[in-house]
């Protein structure tokens, strides 16, 4: 995955993240809160960790 494209998507998860975190913090739910925010951090952590598979021909199996 090309890495401007990396960069956008994990703006846009931090963004989501965040805004369910103060959403759930406003309507008075503590612990999914927090869980969004983890899963986001989560989220963007594996994006960046994780590379991308690659396919393989099929005439270069061994």
């Amino acid at each position: 995955m090309p890495v401007p494209f990396k960069i956008l998507l994990t703006v846009l998860v931090a963004l989501v993240g965040i805004t369910a975190h103060f959403w759930q913090m406003d309507i008075g739910n503590v612990a999914p809160a927090w869980v969004a925010l983890g899963l986001g951090a989560f989220m963007i952590f594996a994006l960046w960790l994780f590379p991308e598979t690659k396919r393989r021909s099929p005439t270069s199996r061994k």
